[in-house]
């Protein structure tokens, strides 16, 4: 990925206003950020830990979703991440909801996707960050990207639609 400005970062969020992105909570470290190894930049609100954002490259240009993060019920158990196939015990893993972009978001409509609670997804794939289980898998580094990049993008086209 390639690095990005806080003003690029809150110019490229589809589901909410422009004050909100105005609002919201960036990193304060971006030029400190490992660019080459990320396929997309998420980070946590630390003030608000239900609140999640992801930022991607796509075909139009950077794309960025606020998230909402579902409590954890229930005990401990082991989960997958849908993007980068980490497996996670407890916490690990949670369920993320992104309002839909235009007028379906205005209705409450929302789609949703298992992440690494932490959206290290790029960090597990490289083995950069080790915290859980990855699949014993025979394709190359590359092929893990494009599969964690195209789910990814699969992702972002449900919230724009």
């Amino acid at each position: 990925m390639l690095a990005i400005t806080e003003g690029a970062i809150r110019a490229s969020f589809v589901n909410c206003t422009q004050g909100e992105a105005k609002r919201l909570a960036v990193p304060n470290d971006l030029e400190m950020r490992p660019w080459d190894d990320l396929d997309f930049l998420g980070w946590r609100d630390p003030a608000a830990t239900q609140r999640a954002y992801l930022v991607a490259e796509s075909d139009s240009g950077l794309v960025g979703v606020a998230l909402r993060v579902a409590p954890q019920t229930g005990r401990a158990r082991r989960s997958m991440c849908s993007l980068c196939l980490t497996t996670h015990t407890g916490d690990g893993v949670s369920l993320m909801t992104a309002r839909k972009a235009g007028r379906d978001g205005r209705q409450g409509n929302s789609v949703g996707v298992y992440i690494c609670s932490d959206l290290a997804c790029s960090f597990y794939l490289r083995g950069k960050k080790d915290a859980g289980r990855r699949l014993d898998e025979t394709i190359t580094l590359e092929e893990k990207i494009d599969r964690t990049t195209t789910t990814l993008g699969a992702f972002l086209r449900r919230v724009v639609e």
